[in-house]
């Protein structure tokens, strides 16, 4: 006969929440505040000391390619320029390929472009054309979610590449931009992850 014991962390959902916010805690304990950056009044998330943290760079990568896994990835996408930083690792991680978005005119080949509305004036993301197969599964990568542009621009050439979302994963997003809002409708029921939100 069989005896089942609860252990002391309790039930997996418990343990579960309580891995999450100790990930939070380190995580946010290497993101440096630095006011009046690029410009006053801008409170700039520096994630550098993060990186720069073996164990908090470890743990964060550790995240992501859970989140690969979870939501059954084939790819990872990185938005230009700190999202390779964290995507290619979380995609090798996996066990998975990586795919970089870049900004216009950086990616030699036939290419996909995207433009997309910023504050003041557009820009243009690209993607190598026959970097995603269709039917692929890609997981979005960057390190945050301000107000979603680019996040945006990326699942449109995701799926003009004739690929699937499997989602966005963020290190940090920035709830009082509401980005999430203007992704909602282009993520078309595929989930956004974020690791913290302030």
């Amino acid at each position: 006969m069989t005896e089942t014991t609860k252990t002391a962390a309790g039930s997996p959902d418990e343990s579960g929440a309580a891995a999450a916010e100790e990930l939070r805690t380190l995580l946010l304990s290497r993101i440096q505040d630095v006011p009046d950056y690029p410009q006053p009044g801008v409170m700039f998330k520096d994630i550098t000391p993060l990186l720069a943290d073996a164990a908090a760079f470890g743990a964060l990568t550790e995240a992501l390619a859970e989140l690969c896994v979870r939501h059954r990835a084939d790819k990872v996408v990185g938005l230009e320029a700190r999202g390779f930083i964290l995507a290619a690792p979380a995609a090798v991680r996996a066990g998975i390929g990586f795919v970089p978005v870049r900004k216009a005119g950086k990616l030699p080949g036939a290419t996909l472009g995207q433009a997309y509305e910023l504050e003041y004036g557009t820009a243009e993301i690209e993607i190598h054309a026959d970097a995603l197969e269709p039917g692929d599964r890609v997981l979005v990568i960057d390190d945050v979610l301000a107000t979603g542009g680019t996040a945006e621009a990326s699942l449109q050439l995701i799926r003009r590449a004739g690929a699937q979302i499997a989602g966005v994963a963020v290190l940090l997003e920035l709830g009082f931009l509401d980005g999430r809002g203007r992704l909602l409708a282009a993520l078309d029921s595929a989930p956004l992850e974020a690791l913290i939100t302030v």
